[in-house]
């Protein structure tokens, strides 16, 4: 049994890249590199390259067993190729990525998704550990997610099961980058909880969101409505509840069709904790009546910024070892 496997996250602005353990989940060593994705695949696949090496250059190259590559985007699990990566410049269709970083390093290549890939560390060795089932939701720029039903991630045609922000939660809600109406995407994920800030400040309505980012709508994060909304401010306060509201329909709606024992909140916008998490649980335990729902574990992701590349990593293991 090999000992390491390579975990690289493919984002739209950086490139990170670990050693990780098969064992533990220990990330060994981290490195990272601006994408550069307007330099082209060719150019963005280089860099992944010299970066893998970095990781490589660690241990004895026979103790790894491959790499594993979570990819922000729709991909053919079997043919190892990209298919449309919908924040990258010319969206990547039919691009050899796992032939190539294989050709550059000589070591087996697997591609999953960035949001499964976060999924499956979160499942192996965070926040999912030890539950035969589990949904994810990563909210960030983006909400992804992904599905563990009976010890097995859930992947559906051509690994496209499991995107959990795109459940539509307001049938006649704000227009999404997929082309639906109303995904929880559009309504919870960083930018919606932004927006509604940048609304209330426009809007003259009493809140310290103005006073907090200097009166510039540009600073207002969604770091910043949760500072206000610890410091008490009633309209942060209730930014996140609404948030939570529309998180917990679509978290509902995953119970009552697969029934998970655990709900993973993870991505930035989950360092909010509670202030999202109370939300979501008044939610399902208003909504949800056909699954013991109070046998139900919501929590916060553990693995931080790592949890995509121990994914990536665990999973080429999963499949190659």
């Amino acid at each position: 049994m090999k000992k390491y496997y390579v975990g690289l996250d493919f984002g739209g602005t950086n490139l990170k890249a670990g050693l990780v353990s098969q064992e533990t989940g220990e990330v060994i060593h981290l490195s990272l590199l601006p994408t550069a994705s307007h330099e082209g695949p060719q150019g963005v696949m280089t860099r992944m390259a010299t970066l893998i090496e970095s990781s490589l250059d660690q241990v004895n190259r026979s103790d790894v067993g491959g790499i594993g590559i979570g990819v922000p985007g729709v991909i053919d699990l079997e043919n190892g190729t990209t298919e449309f990566l919908p924040n990258l410049p010319g969206n990547w269709p039919d691009v050899p990525l796992a032939q190539n970083i294989q050709k550059s390093t000589g070591l087996p290549v697997k591609l999953l998704n960035d949001a499964r890939a976060i999924t499956y560390g979160e499942w192996q060795f965070g926040a999912g550990q030890g539950s035969d089932s589990m949904a994810c939701f990563t909210i960030g720029t983006g909400i992804g997610g992904g599905l563990v039903v009976n010890n097995q991630l859930v992947l559906g045609i051509g690994g496209t099961a499991g995107e959990l922000g795109h459940i539509t939660v307001d049938y006649n809600g704000p227009i999404c980058g997929c082309g639906n109406k109303g995904c929880v995407e559009t309504l919870a994920s960083g930018p919606a909880i932004a927006a509604m800030g940048i609304k209330a400040v426009s809007q003259g309505l009493t809140t310290s969101i103005g006073q907090l980012a200097g009166f510039d709508l540009n600073k207002i994060t969604p770091e910043l409505i949760n500072r206000a909304a610890t410091q008490g401010d009633a309209i942060a306060l209730d930014i996140y509840r609404q948030a939570g509201f529309y998180l917990g329909i679509a978290v509902a709606n995953v119970l009552v069709s697969v029934s998970t024992r655990k709900v993973v909140i993870a991505g930035g916008v989950a360092q909010a904790g509670n202030l999202l998490l109370d939300g979501i649980k008044k939610t399902i335990k208003e909504r949800v009546r056909m699954m013991p729902v109070e046998q139900v574990e919501i929590v916060s992701a553990r693995l931080g910024s790592h949890a995509g590349i121990i994914g990536a990593a665990i999973w080429a293991s999963h499949r190659l070892g």
